[in-house]
């Protein structure tokens, strides 16, 4: 997955779904279609909403939050008028606190366990609630933490998204200089090219990236790929220690036949060509879209299909709708939006006429011994356009390197690879939850324990 920025024309958005043509719905209508999710909260709703939270003293929030941010004090701060410093402690433990706010699942997270849920089916709205602290203190134009003395120690960041800039901010806020070398032609990894449009408005990925180098002591350099114009060897000699945040960038295949040709794309891909768009209105559209897969992806490419004006979407997915990746919300939104999701069910051919995708066959599926089967049984969906969303892989630029687990670095709790000087966080690594908070909150303890070894 190697989008670069300003693609709304070129030659690779063109090829997308086939060369289909634009979506044919107006200018209005796509930005009404693709406005923000969650309207921000103004201040006297985030006063009445912070005035609901129990202020709990072992607030199971807190505990669900994987960056473990102090909820019950950031909503206290909120209700006492001080949203700055609301922020303040919610950077403290998460400097992309904002991006989080946004596309967290906090359904399945802080919000799922708050007593108010637990006893009334309606949750603080605890995301809302961040968002309104970091917007209203990035918006100041203030940076909430100063660097320390300068430490002369230099720090290699591989990756420019969610783990790669944690860990360059923390690293930097304890002295070290950083250098961030980041393979596309901008930074932000999967919050540029990655969500959901609606998810993140106005640009936020990259005034996200902006805040974060506002402390200094950060350069980013671009274009640089590692196995290609990036040597892992060559970064160890020349800084005091590297940090791996290179995410997923192959993609897996169906395996099936029919599949290789126009029509058939990464649904990554996808995203990142309408996140990187000018003009919505230009993006090629299918009419009748199939997504494979059961994760956030899959959903977010599906709904998007159907804002941009696609006629008829439909995920498709092997297991049960419990055992889909995407949340309860995420499965509702989609629903709601006019997506048709088929659970137990695989793709095993797709046709043809002309080179384009037709239709494609699927085959219902149940669990044997813990794996999923097919019954036999087959139905076919009209489909000119079909998305995969089932995951992506490593590219193994680090075989005979690194210690890797089916493709993914080894890491111990502090993050540090099985090589000393190296640490890797985010997708990349073994067992790497696929989400912004958790890569946030790799990139944040592979800091700490780098500056520790660069203290001692």
């Amino acid at each position: 997955m190697a989008l670069q920025g300003g693609m709304a024309k070129d030659a690779a958005t063109e090829t997308l779904r086939g060369g289909h043509s634009g979506s044919g719905l107006t200018h209005e209508e796509l930005k009404h279609n693709f406005s923000d999710l969650h309207p921000p909260l103004n201040a006297h709703e985030a006063a009445v909403e912070a005035d609901r939270c129990y202020f709990c003293h072992d607030a199971p929030c807190m505990t669900a939050c994987p960056t473990s941010i102090d909820i019950p004090l950031f909503i206290r701060q909120i209700s006492t008028g001080n949203p700055n410093g609301a922020a303040r402690t919610i950077f403290d433990q998460n400097i992309m606190g904002g991006m989080c706010a946004r596309v967290c699942p906090t359904e399945t997270l802080c919000e799922e366990v708050c007593v108010r849920e637990v006893a009334e089916g309606k949750p603080v709205k605890i995301g809302q609630l961040q968002r309104y602290a970091t917007d209203h203190l990035m918006e100041s134009g203030k940076h909430p933490f100063n660097r320390a003395k300068k430490t002369g120690k230099k720090v290699a960041v591989v990756g420019a998204g969610p783990a790669g800039m944690a860990a360059a901010h923390r690293l930097s806020m304890h002295g070290h200089q950083v250098t961030v070398y980041e393979s596309r032609k901008k930074p932000g990894g999967l919050n540029e090219f990655g969500i959901a449009a609606y998810k993140a408005v106005d640009d936020f990925a990259q005034k996200e990236v902006e805040f974060i180098l506002g402390i200094g002591g950060i350069s980013i350099k671009t274009g640089k790929t590692l196995g290609k114009n990036l040597d892992i060897d060559t970064l160890r000699n020349d800084h005091d220690a590297v940090f791996l945040g290179i995410g997923l960038s192959g993609v897996n295949a169906l395996g099936i036949d029919g599949e290789a040709g126009k029509g058939v794309e990464d649904a990554i891909k996808y995203i990142g060509a309408l996140r990187q768009a000018s003009d919505l209105s230009s993006l090629p559209v299918g009419q009748n879209v199939v997504v494979i897969g059961g994760g956030m992806t899959a959903i977010d490419v599906a709904i998007q299909s159907k804002l941009l004006g696609a006629r008829d979407v439909t995920i498709v997915y092997r297991r049960s709708q419990a055992e889909m990746g995407a949340s309860a919300f995420e499965q509702e939104l989609a629903k709601t939006k006019g997506v048709i999701i088929r659970h137990n069910a695989m793709p095993v051919k797709i046709k043809r006429k002309r080179g384009q995708p037709a239709s494609i066959v699927c085959e219902r599926t149940t669990i044997k011994g813990g794996k999923v089967v097919g019954t036999g049984e087959t139905f076919e969906l009209a489909a000119d356009s079909v998305f995969k969303a089932i995951g992506q892989n490593f590219i193994d630029v680090l075989v005979g390197k690194l210690a890797l687990d089916k493709g993914r670095i080894v890491v111990g709790a502090d993050k540090q690879t099985s090589v000393k000087g190296i640490w890797a966080g985010g997708d990349c690594i073994a067992n790497g939850k696929d989400l912004t908070v958790a890569a946030v909150d790799d990139g944040r303890r592979a800091a700490e324990s780098i500056h520790a070894e660069l203290s001692a």
